[in-house]
């Protein structure tokens, strides 16, 4: 499955609709995994027609599209039959029971409840809960890929803002270009700790050091956010600026 990321900047009234919709495929999850714990031994088949009965129970489930409440429960399922395998195998130590979402950060769509414009560069959600319209920021064009081809269709939250992904099924064979055609000639190349590389033509790559100037930012960031806490209180805003501070800061190293 290939994977295309794509920038959106949501109005402030999309932003609240999406982090409710993420907020709904937690509680999906999670219901899901609490009514496998109350009636253990209960199947595959028991789990989605309990789903079934959530979009019945809360209206806020059921604003949420179908395909997506089921891809909610998807990964309910995959620790489930995690945990029997490792039960199964007598993995030592740590069993891999199944825990409840406490921060999830995305919520996934499979090929409904969302609309491709004609030129692909604006994508549109058609489920009740009201995200509507969103422009598709990247370099990448959409175009060659035929909609039949994507599979998933995924918002995701970060630190620095939000982002859709497409899972896209294609060919391997067809991904690797061969266009490119062997120059006949070899290049030896060798990785040191005092520079990056050095090839048998003398030319020498300095090392970047990009992960030693990270480190120092994290460590920056780290003691304000330390300075800013206050425990048994509740947070302030300037910690919460500077805690966002360090999550961009995570993103980029």
């Amino acid at each position: 499955m290939f994977v295309l990321e794509y920038k959106v900047k949501p109005k402030p009234h999309q932003v609240g609709v999406i982090d409710k919709a993420i907020r709904t495929a937690q509680f999906v999850q999670n219901k899901v995994l609490r009514y496998w714990m109350d009636n253990r031994g209960v199947g595959k088949a028991e789990l989605f027609r309990y789903n079934t009965r959530l979009k019945k129970e809360f209206k806020f489930v059921e604003e949420l599209n179908s395909h997506a409440c089921q891809t909610a429960v998807e990964p309910t399922l995959r620790a489930i039959t995690r945990f029997y395998e490792n039960r199964k195998n007598q993995v030592k130590w740590k069993k891999g029971y199944p825990r409840f979402k406490k921060n999830t950060r995305s919520v996934e769509y499979k090929i409904s409840g969302w609309k491709l414009s004609e030129d692909r560069k604006h994508i549109v959600f058609m489920d009740k809960k009201g995200i509507e319209h969103l422009r598709l920021i990247s370099s990448r064009d959409l175009n060659f890929y035929q909609p039949e081809q994507i599979k998933r269709v995924r918002i995701l939250k970060r630190a620095d803002g939000y982002y859709v992904q497409f899972c896209i099924k294609l060919d391997p064979k067809l991904i690797v270009s061969n266009s490119l055609t062997p120059s006949q000639k070899a290049v030896r190349i060798d990785v040191g700790l005092k520079y990056f590389l050095a090839d048998s033509q003398g030319n020498v790559e300095p090392i970047p050091q990009f992960y030693r100037k990270a480190e120092k930012r994290l460590k920056r960031f780290n003691r304000q956010k330390s300075k800013k806490f206050r425990k048994g209180q509740k947070p302030s805003q300037n910690y919460r600026k500077v805690r966002q501070r360090y999550a961009r800061q995570h993103l980029s190293s």
